[in-house]
């Protein structure tokens, strides 16, 4: 899609009504659950109740209580999940990360796992555990599943210096399957029940950068099958400038039969400070690839180029999609039980940026809640840039304000 800020036509239709009711951004934590078989109350020796002396014995000493687990998403959103959208069952790992403690948790192990494939788990201890990565887990392209999860207690870092997960049938480093690499039905990620914070694809894999716009500051997905399943994205990042080049948090391009991706029950940014920056698509974004994203929430993410798309004259482009940035001719975005908020974007869609080349794709919003996500330069409605096959897009539920 090629626009140009200054030539656009600006829909002043703005539709009445804002949804509500929705928590803040925080991130949400389970509490702990109740303890089985607690001790009664200490009954007084004989002879000395009668008197109120105290107990002579003393009372259970205090445990500590449970470190929080992982709880992303929309905590109000009520969308159905279909199975396929579903976290996967990982009770019988083929790869477990560590051996029980934090320090056998490294990026050595995680970068191995990865590589070798199948359903990974963690053993890092019982508290919540942050591991840097000193090189991007990569997955083979001969690979048929690969499952990655942290048990809500793994916080996968990029340092600010490196994309933490890649995939990309079109990498011939990765090994060969397919004579049309953007046809190939796996490998299969899933990603779940973890947290992917401060990745980066700022100067990294310079050539593939080029050759496919750039993005995927946590994780970049080219061919085969994504899902998402509460999974927490906060401060990736991408390059500044560019149109077409976007999500700090999830670029994905040639998907097989062009998605779609899912995401489910997660959270993009979720406070002050927190939130994903691209040029395009502060989370996500793609090229003619199909979305389905289901209770998840999205905030303080912004689309931070500007000149928009194609870039104005002395601009480097960009600046659409403060979430998320769609793109390309004939595909699918469905969100449902989301909420958006205090998502930015310096040119158009604060929230949304669609653009279907060839108006034959669409988008559906069904009760979801988009407020307070403004665009500087150009929308069709609050938060939202569009074109597709109808003049708006479907909405469902709270209207966008």
């Amino acid at each position: 899609m090629r626009l140009r800020a200054g030539s656009l036509l600006l829909v002043a239709a703005l539709l009445a009504g804002c949804g509500g009711g929705e928590p803040g951004a925080e991130e949400q934590t389970q509490p702990p659950p109740a303890t089985e078989g607690a001790p009664a109350a200490t009954e007084a020796p004989a002879g000395k109740a009668a008197l109120g002396a105290a107990p002579t014995t003393k009372p259970p000493a205090s445990k500590k209580p449970p470190a929080a687990v992982l709880r992303a998403g929309n905590p109000n959103g009520k969308a159905s999940v279909p199975a396929e959208g579903r976290a996967v069952d990982t009770s019988t790992p083929d790869r477990v990360v560590g051996n029980g403690t934090p320090a056998s948790c490294t990026s050595k192990a995680v970068v191995s796992a990865v590589t070798a494939g199948g359903v990974i788990t963690f053993s890092c201890g019982p508290d919540p555990v942050t591991i840097t990565m000193a090189q991007t887990a990569k997955i083979k392209n001969s690979t048929r599943k690969v499952v990655i999860d942290g048990g809500g207690k793994v916080t996968l870092s990029g340092g600010g210096k490196r994309r933490i997960i890649y995939q990309n049938t079109c990498d011939e480093s990765l090994g060969w399957e397919n004579s049309d690499c953007t046809q190939q039905d796996h490998p299969n990620l899933t990603v779940q029940n973890i947290t992917l914070a401060d990745g980066s694809s700022i100067g990294v894999d310079p050539d593939i950068e080029v050759t496919n716009g750039g993005g995927g500051g946590a994780l970049y997905v080219r061919g085969g099958h994504l899902k998402v399943v509460n999974t927490k994205f906060v401060r990736n990042k991408c390059d500044s400038g560019g149109p077409d080049l976007g999500g700090a948090a999830i670029r994905s391009l040639d998907m097989d039969d062009d998605g779609p991706v899912y995401v489910v029950s997660s959270t993009f940014g979720g406070a002050s400070g927190q939130g994903n920056r691209c040029s395009n698509g502060g989370a996500l974004s793609s090229i003619g690839v199909s979305w389905i994203v289901l209770n998840s929430l999205f905030t303080y993410n912004e689309a931070i180029g500007y000149g928009a798309n194609q870039a104005a004259n002395g601009t480097p482009g960009g600046g659409n999609g403060g979430a998320m940035y769609f793109d390309g001719n004939t595909f699918t975005v469905r969100v449902a039980g989301t909420l958006m908020e205090r998502n930015h974007a310096r040119e158009g869609g604060g929230a949304i940026f669609f653009v279907s080349n060839d108006l034959s794709g669409s988008l559906k919003l069904e009760n979801s809640t988009l407020r307070r996500n403004p665009s500087d330069e150009f929308e069709t409605l609050p938060g939202i840039f569009y074109r597709g096959t109808t003049k708006l897009p479907s909405i469902t539920g709270p209207k966008p304000s």
